[in-house]
């Protein structure tokens, strides 16, 4: 894979993602509970006018919506997983909560089962997807990979 853009932050991330998803109707989310859950709600905010999912822990089945509410993007009813594109968050590839990288590449191949448009991207810190080779067994059109600087400070 080669580096196509380079940004910094939260925004940088949403624009990012906003961009590949040009000319999709349906996302889908795949992630951890809790962990990754926040990042497909922040990151649905941007393409909030499309149909979006997200399952958890690679459990097809339990597909929930995403949707915008007067408290901001939350996880709704139950929702037909299926879709244009695959988000597969880098939560699942994190030691303690991998499933696998070649469950992953199932769980995408079903979702995006019928469409014609077909698009697995990557979101994740660190490069976790790469330090665990999961760009090596899923073919992603894409991945986000960012990084984080953390301080605290004391007054």
């Amino acid at each position: 894979m080669r580096i196509i853009n380079t940004s910094q932050g939260v925004g940088g991330i949403l624009n990012s993602f906003k961009g590949l998803m040009d000319g999709v109707e349906k996302i889908t989310f795949v992630g951890t509970p809790g962990f990754c859950t926040p990042f497909a709600e922040l990151m649905g905010f941007v393409v909030r006018d499309r149909k979006l999912a997200f399952i958890p822990n690679m459990d097809f089945e339990k597909a929930r919506s995403i949707s915008m509410t007067p408290e901001g993007m939350q996880l709704g009813e139950p929702v037909d997983a299926h879709a244009d594109a695959v988000v597969l968050l880098g939560g699942l590839a994190m030691p303690k909560t991998s499933l696998g990288s070649e469950k992953a590449k199932e769980i995408a191949e079903k979702i995006l089962e019928g469409s014609e448009k077909r698009k697995i991207i990557g979101v994740c810190f660190q490069s976790v997807f790469m330090q665990y080779k999961w760009d090596e067994v899923i073919n992603f059109d894409y991945i986000i990979n960012a990084d984080l600087a953390v301080e605290v400070l004391k007054s």
